[in-house]
């Protein structure tokens, strides 16, 4: 497939490098540039799993409460600082 295709100068350079360093045309360098690339991309792909660790038996906060918690406390104290004014 012809196509046409513009390089960054640095990326050139990198092509023209590899050019000279293992004898190969420009066309060789490029597609195997872009083959490595593409390639190693897809080996570099790990599942992500989430670390756990244990709270122990008992859980007197609820941490699925928190953001609410903390709003609570948020006010109360905005409360206390308002009575304080009077």
């Amino acid at each position: 497939m012809r196509t046409t295709v513009t390089l960054d100068p640095d990326v050139e350079l990198l092509i023209r490098t590899a050019m000279r360093q293992r004898g190969l045309s420009f066309k060789e360098a490029l597609n195997s540039a872009i083959r490595a690339g593409l390639t190693q991309a897809k080996a570099q792909k790990r599942r992500f799993t989430q670390r756990t660790f244990a709270l122990g038996v008992e859980q007197s906060f609820r941490w699925d409460k928190a953001l609410a918690t903390a709003g609570a406390l948020e006010d109360e104290e905005l409360t206390r600082k308002l009575s304080l004014r009077k």
